[in-house]
């Protein structure tokens, strides 16, 4: 396997701009995935890797290699894609087999890897079926299947499990983490879902508009965002805001006149000036029923029962909030909850950046 290096990387497509001076560095045998909403660049930096597009400036490096202007043939890369992309007249067998056959692989060689790549993904009672036979997470292992038998140095993921339900998506995305760390792959995934992102990475690119907002550990980068954008991406339910929180010396003042004490006001470092306007942001998940004392209070408009946890939309001061709590706490539509908050995160309004040092 190799490491991946992407330096500076711009690419235009005539007058638009759509990655503005892009870092990457994936090491050897890591699995990075690349997050962010549609139209933020992640695909467009995948097929730069791939060879798949030209970049207009910056440069890729497998290894000590530099493959900035090579060929996606010459790149020893591997690429899952969402649609499948199954030859529909060849059977699993010949699918898993066609890419080795192109390089003119010995049929011993062939048969070895293509068995030994049935039993990995459990396709061994599959190989004599046509693609339209199979169901989608099915097709999707004999894609994986595909790019596995090659044996290359990259594996490419982009957004692989779009076509699949709720179900099969947990199910192939467990399967893809089990392979990425059975055979020491080093691997780039592209997708829009957080919860992909989370689950799979060992590190998380967060792009927004052609450039990258933060990078980091999945937990580091849900705990300690630097960026609003990245708070508000990451997590889900998204992560409230309050707008026009004004400082004070020990708290807060929320819309509508509470206010909020802030246990640490230190963490925050000098950002934490009385006076100053901040955004405030709090996960659904901080906020903790506490009665006896209560860092706020909110109105109750609607609870949905989640499982094994109720999911409320509230209003702080006309504010909508949502707020998520064990399935057994028994709130109801039009209760006053008294909730303390665990954690919280300001924001500079008009940067959208983290105040904390």
């Amino acid at each position: 396997m190799v490491a991946v290096t992407a330096r500076t990387i711009v690419k235009r497509f005539g007058a638009t701009e759509v990655l503005r001076g892009v870092d990457v560095h994936v090491p050897d045998g890591g699995f990075a995935v690349l997050v962010g909403p549609s139209g933020c660049g992640k695909s467009t930096l995948l097929r730069l890797l791939a060879g798949l597009e030209e970049v207009t400036a910056g440069e890729i490096r497998f290894g000590e290699r530099d493959v900035t202007r090579l060929a996606p043939r010459d790149r020893d890369i591997a690429m899952v894609f969402q649609s499948y992309a199954l030859y529909p007249h060849l059977t699993v067998r010949d699918n898993l087999a066609f890419g080795l056959n192109l390089r003119k692989t010995d049929a011993a060689t062939v048969a070895s890897r293509v068995a030994e790549v049935s039993a990995m993904l459990g396709l061994e009672h599959l190989l004599d079926r046509l693609p339209r036979a199979l169901s989608g997470g099915q097709r999707q292992r004999v894609a994986m299947g595909r790019a596995i038998v090659r044996r290359p140095q990259l594996f490419l993921f982009d957004e692989p499990l779009s076509n699949l339900d709720a179900a099969l998506r947990a199910q192939v995305r467990v399967e893809i983490r089990k392979l990425h760390d059975q055979l020491g792959a080093t691997s780039v995934y592209v997708t829009h879902d957080q919860v992909e992102a989370m689950t799979l990475a060992d590190r998380i690119f967060v792009l927004n508009r052609g450039v990258v907002e933060q990078v980091g550990p999945p937990r580091e980068v849900y705990e300690h965002p630097r960026t609003r954008f990245v708070a508000g991406f990451l997590g889900s339910p998204a992560m409230n805001f309050l707008e026009n929180v004004q400082v004070e010396a020990a708290g807060l003042a929320l819309p509508g006149g509470q206010r909020l004490a802030v246990r640490d006001p230190a963490a925050f470092g000098d950002h934490f000036q009385p006076g100053r306007t901040v955004s405030l942001g709090v996960r659904p998940h901080d906020f903790v029923v506490r009665p006896d004392a209560p860092d706020v209070r909110v109105e109750v408009d609607l609870v949905e029962l989640l499982g094994p946890e109720l999911q409320i939309h509230a209003r702080l001061g006309g504010v909508p909030l949502t707020v998520c709590l064990d399935s057994q706490s028994g709130v109801a539509r039009g209760d006053t909850l008294p909730l303390a908050v665990r954690a919280l995160h300001l924001f500079d309004p008009a940067t959208g950046l983290s105040l904390r040092p």
